[in-house]
């Protein structure tokens, strides 16, 4: 079941095209990775999908919803969950409290500053906890947590919602080689065993070929090539733009007509 269809996307800045005319779509419990060279247009598509910006032109389609130009509130609340590139947590509460934070919300529940909070949703948070193996780091405070156990909690922040769809901008930024690769399996699993369809972007190639059902891959604003591992390692344009040479992407202007973006 295709759960989000992107339709001639384009964001423009200024009369310069940071996303041109891309076209894409996710099937629910694929993982499919957005990557490309710095400034290729990757976070500005990103921010399109999750409300952040409103795009130029073009369609963003997630589970029957048209949701281009809506807010990230909105779009959250029909069930798309996202991590960022840096990992944010409230560092003055819990681990357990930030996931009950992320409940609260969901709810649109508002409590006095002086009601009892403390206990709201707890199963619930500690569920979640368990989800990303964090449950015995419950009860401490977000500012004590190695950078790799941040990540799990916002792992589980982002699963608050029970998405459909989770947006990853880097997830494993920041991380050693077995924790990067440890949380991709992690959400991998959670993908295929809830239905959810992921796109995350992201440097670590070993990450992308490991885990990525599919891959489409961007330079300069225009998509390029999408495929599996096998097809996107191949593609001699990738290899040129990205992966290879680390020659620049031909401009533009010097394309010919008919070839394809």
């Amino acid at each position: 079941m295709t759960l989000l269809s992107v339709a001639h996307l384009s964001k423009s800045f200024d009369g310069v095209k940071a996303v041109d005319d891309v076209s894409f779509d996710l099937e629910a419990g694929q993982l499919l990775a957005l990557i490309g060279p710095n400034g290729a247009g990757k976070s500005t598509c990103f921010n399109m999908i999750n409300g952040q910006l409103g795009p130029s032109s073009g369609s963003i389609r997630f589970d029957g919803h048209e949701i281009a130009g809506m807010r990230p509130r909105d779009i959250w609340r029909l069930g798309v969950g996202r991590t960022f590139q840096i990992a944010a947590t409230f560092n003055s509460m819990t681990v357990l409290e930030n996931v009950q934070m992320a409940l609260l919300s969901h709810e649109r529940r508002i409590f006095s500053l002086f009601g009892r909070v403390a206990s709201w949703r707890e199963e619930e948070a500690l569920a979640l906890l368990e989800l990303v193996g964090m449950t015995e780091h419950a009860r401490r405070s977000c500012a004590v947590l190695a950078y790799g156990d941040v990540k799990r909690v916002e792992l589980a922040i982002a699963l608050a919602n029970h998405p459909k769809l989770l947006l990853m901008d880097e997830p494993t930024a920041g991380m050693a080689p077995q924790e990067r690769n440890g949380l991709m399996a992690l959400t991998a699993r959670l993908a295929k065993e809830r239905n959810i369809g992921v796109l995350f972007t992201e440097h670590s190639m070993d990450v992308v070929f490991s885990h990525a059902d599919w891959l489409i891959v961007l330079a300069r604003g225009r998509l390029i090539a999408r495929g599996d591992a096998e097809a996107i390692r191949s593609d001699p344009r990738v290899r040129e733009v990205y992966l290879g040479t680390g020659a620049s992407f031909a401009p533009r202007a010097v394309l010919s007509a008919g070839e394809s973006a």
